[in-house]
């Protein structure tokens, strides 16, 4: 299994797809009727079958065990049985493309809970035709979450803006907030879906893919071939794999996507050493 993660992973990685994403900054506000690819249930089932491996049993006992706090030994972790789907802001809303979803399938998640507490949520991606878990970090947000966002708007889509630490449930035209950092952008009371697409488009239109922003190696530190740059001191990845096709039922969770939020992240100008500032300060 891929080297845990004690937080998140840097923001500058992206797969070929989100590479060839080049949108316009002008473009009107997106309707985002339309909702984000989600996982099919043999995904799902096969990505918890991963997270609840042997393997990943001990890579999480010596998770739980990295501070000194219990020995791995005595972390005896366990693994919820629920896998849900996490969708971060997708670049083509944020962009205004006609019927956008607010978001973009990233990764599958779960929860491992050691014995004196301590939470961690597992990704989970599909590398080499296998689901694998592919990082672990600290809290359970995505699973928490998940939870929340279905008892506010059943049905709705739960979505993750990385760039502010927020997370919000979007269901038909309302979008609500499901922490802190979401209620300062929104309000206590949400948001319209329109309002909030031209909020984030002002927030990121002009750091998009193609973008000034992006050429200039802002967006994650791309170079004139593509290649992402290598992560900020402290960081440790594993080299994102080459998106696999999926039966159109079934939307790919790649590596790729997996390690960084795709484009969602690094084409809206996420730097690491940020990312992990916002989740400490959000916790």
């Amino acid at each position: 299994m891929t080297a845990a993660l004690h937080r998140r992973l840097p923001a500058a990685l992206a797969t070929s797809a989100a590479a060839a994403l080049v949108l316009g900054l002008g473009a009107p506000a997106a309707t985002a009727q339309d909702k984000p690819a989600a996982p099919s249930g043999a995904s799902l089932s096969a990505a918890h079958r991963a997270a609840d491996s042997a393997e990943t049993r001990e890579t999480l006992s010596r998770f739980f065990a990295r501070d000194g706090a219990l020995s791995r030994a005595a972390a005896d972790p366990e693994v919820s049985a629920e896998t849900v789907p996490v969708y971060y802001l997708s670049p083509r809303f944020v962009a205004g493309e006609k019927d956008a979803a607010v978001g973009e399938l990233q990764f599958l998640a779960g929860k491992a809970v050691a014995s004196d507490g301590q939470k961690a949520s597992l990704w989970t991606a599909k590398q080499g035709g296998s689901w694998q878990v592919v990082n672990i970090a600290t809290g359970d947000d995505e699973t928490r979450y998940a939870a929340l966002g279905e008892r506010r708007l059943p049905g709705g889509t739960v979505f993750h803006e990385p760039q502010i630490g927020a997370w919000y449930v979007q269901g038909g035209q309302r979008v609500l907030p499901l922490n802190a950092d979401a209620k300062k952008a929104v309000g206590k009371q949400g948001t319209t879906l329109a309002a909030y697409q031209k909020r984030v488009h002002r927030a990121y239109g002009d750091k998009l893919p193609g973008s000034a922003y992006d050429k200039a190696g802002e967006a994650g530190g791309f170079d004139q071939k593509g290649a992402v740059a290598q992560p900020a001191a402290g960081h440790r990845h594993a080299p994102p794999a080459a998106p696999r096709a999926e039966e159109p039922a079934d939307p790919a969770v790649t590596t790729a996507s997996a390690l960084a939020g795709a484009g969602a992240l690094a084409a809206l100008g996420l730097s690491g050493a940020w990312l992990v500032r916002a989740r400490r300060g959000t916790r």
